[in-house]
């Protein structure tokens, strides 16, 4: 049968779209009245929840601090409703608030979760804990909080990003990613053509999928790359331009997959260049370049236009040792992700990949403007 809890609390006068108040609750009945929904993913890749794992020695502190007789906890758990509240107002500035709890607790943490579950300690007390609890319109709403709520703080970076697609109305720092993680994602959950495996499928390490050996972060800099001064702003007003991007970055590292598998089946960044930060970002300007001044388009396209990377002697992603020009070269295992190295090896790739053919002058001054924008976005 459902129950209602009552709390009379302070309404803060805030935000026009929102209610947020504040009251004290025992921590028996703050997990009655809401959960803590931690991010993953289904089977067919889409997104629940929000929050990251429990950081196991954290909450071991905070619990065994709380057993302690003259223990306090002055820090607010912050909650967040879209359904099973009522709020009636009593006097200026106090209202009560009752919550409606059934089979499933109705608010969400959305900051506190360590806190909250250090307190299952204290579940059987009258240890009161102060709770801040919002009441959001609805489940966009409420990750759109979780996201401003939490980006100031130490929060992995990933679960961040991988939140963004699922949220409009952000600032410009945060909805300029927005697409890079949509496109990331979808990367890493695409299956491939018949005959044609993908590459990232499964490859690309997020919150959700930490046993991935790409970083997140290299293909979105590679995807804002070429959205911003590249081959996917060519379509990037298109109503498909979601579908076309996949396919065309899916394509481009397949071929890669297909021209170094040795280096890319089974390897990781410390075994791999291939796989590495330096070498995802460095093939992303490789791409703008047979994409640019070849014509490539599909996978077998991209293969072909990449095939002079595989000549002996030119590419040392898993041993030997890179040679650059006369002056400089470096073994294999010294690149690292860091701008002058980035620029060092995509300066190299795409000479190698632009030397295969020359088109008109005005199409080669266009092309390397566009290039050393992007170069330039390295530095």
């Amino acid at each position: 049968m459902p129950k209602t809890l009552t709390f009379k609390a302070i309404r803060a006068k805030q935000s026009d779209r929102h209610e947020v108040f504040s009251f004290a609750a025992r921590a028996k009945d703050v997990f009655e009245i809401a959960r803590i929904d931690r991010a993953g993913r289904n089977t067919q890749g889409e997104l629940f929840g929000f929050q990251r794992p429990q950081v196991s020695q954290h909450i071991h502190e905070i619990r065994d601090y709380l057993k302690k007789d003259d223990a306090v906890l002055p820090n607010s758990v912050v909650l967040a409703f879209v359904g099973g509240v009522k709020t009636k107002h009593l006097e200026e500035g106090v209202s009560e608030i009752e919550v409606e709890v059934g089979d499933e607790a109705p608010g969400l943490v959305v900051d506190g979760q360590q806190r909250l579950t250090a307190l299952q300690a204290l579940a059987d007390k009258d240890f009161q804990v102060f709770v801040s609890a919002m009441i959001c319109k609805d489940d966009e709403d409420l990750r759109r909080q979780f996201i401003l709520i939490n980006n100031t703080r130490p929060l992995p970076k990933e679960l961040i990003y991988e939140l963004l697609p699922t949220v409009t109305d952000l600032p410009h720092r945060m909805a300029s990613r927005s697409f890079a993680a949509n496109l990331t994602t979808l990367l890493n959950y695409a299956p491939g053509e018949e005959g044609a495996p993908s590459a990232l499928q499964g490859q690309i390490k997020q919150h959700t999928n930490p046993g991935g050996s790409i970083s997140s972060n290299a293909i979105q800099r590679v995807i804002m790359n070429s959205r911003s001064n590249g081959a996917l702003r060519d379509f990037a007003r298109d109503e498909d331009a979601a579908q076309k991007s996949l396919k065309m970055v899916g394509d481009f590292y397949g071929a890669v997959m297909d021209l170094f598998p040795e280096a890319w089946i089974g390897m990781g960044p410390r075994n791999s260049r291939l796989k590495h930060s330096v070498g995802i970002i460095a093939l992303g300007y490789a791409m703008e370049m047979a994409y640019a001044l070849h014509g490539a388009r599909t996978r077998e396209e991209f293969r072909d236009k990449l095939k002079c990377l595989t000549m002996d002697g030119l590419c040392a992603w898993t041993s030997g040792t890179w040679v650059f020009n006369r002056e400089e070269s470096r073994n294999w295992d010294r690149l690292q992700n860091t701008p002058p190295d980035i620029r060092l090896l995509s300066d190299y790739l795409v000479r190698l990949v632009r030397d295969q053919g020359v088109r008109s002058g005005s199409d080669l001054d266009q092309l390397r403007a566009s290039l050393n924008e992007q170069l330039s976005l390295v530095n």
